[in-house]
């Protein structure tokens, strides 16, 4: 691995912890996470990952008084559970391409950061929705930012959080497969199979609890400084699983598109 892009990394965790955009734990992570993509896939894996981190990042400072509702487990500040859940199948797909370089592997990491880039923007810009979003399975209106909820303006948004991280990988790294414009729209797509994925994951399997004090649901195991009761969900399936599972998706629906064009 290059020394000065892993001087690079630690400065970008440094910087990020200090902005408070990182925990302590989160910091630490993201630095594996960077060395990682780092070793397999340089500077361009790197520059795609800051896509993905620092518009994230800027859309969860920027609606952050939209998240002061105790409905989300954790706050805007990623610790590394989070770092992992956004960024780990990434890693790990950067680890394989070092060992065995290929186009499929460079379109699978694109597409795990296109997934993880739509959610997030899906999340974070959808809460703007003037009415309430609709439950994925129900149909029924709940309040913004319940897991499985969906609205006009957040599907939008995850259509451009994708096409964000397709177009940056166009732009700025590989020239040799990215610029055809097949594998661009298929980094899309996937990017947002991979968010529509997590929306059903939410409303299905990840765990929901209801706080006996003001009957809220949320994804918080205390609410009104009370011990909140399960309601739904697998008790081990988080909103961080979730976010795994949704880049899985899209690194997985990217590849297959690689393997079918290239």
């Amino acid at each position: 691995m290059n020394v000065i892009l892993a001087l690079v990394v630690i400065f970008l965790a440094w910087s990020a912890f200090k902005l408070k955009k990182l925990t302590k734990s989160g910091a630490i992570t993201a630095v594996f996470v960077g060395f990682s993509i780092s070793y397999g896939l340089g500077i361009n894996g790197l520059v795609v990952l800051g896509a993905f981190f620092i518009s994230s990042s800027a859309l969860s400072s920027i609606f952050k008084p939209k998240r002061e509702g105790l409905i989300e487990e954790k706050g805007s500040q990623r610790d590394a559970y989070q770092v992992l859940a956004n960024g780990g199948v990434a890693a790990l797909i950067s680890l394989l391409h070092a060992f065995n370089p290929s186009a499929i592997y460079q379109a699978a990491f694109i597409a795990s950061l296109a997934a993880a880039n739509s959610d997030t923007w899906a999340s974070e810009i959808g809460k703007l929705n003037k009415s309430n979003p609709f439950h994925v399975l129900s149909f029924k209106r709940v309040q913004a930012g319940t897991s499985g909820a969906v609205s006009p303006l957040g599907t939008i948004a995850a259509f451009a959080g994708a096409a964000f991280i397709a177009l940056s990988a166009m732009l700025f790294t590989w020239d040799s497969f990215t610029w055809q414009f097949p594998i661009i729209c298929g980094i899309i797509v996937a990017g947002f199979v991979g968010n529509l994925a997590d929306t059903i994951f939410g409303a299905t399997i990840q765990v929901t609890y209801t706080c006996e004090v003001c009957g809220e649901t949320t994804e918080r195991l205390v609410h009104c400084e009370q011990e909140t009761k399960h309601r739904s969900g697998l008790k081990w399936v988080t909103n961080d699983t979730v976010n795994a599972l949704c880049t899985v998706m899209g690194a997985v629906t990217g590849a297959g598109f690689a393997y079918m064009i290239l």
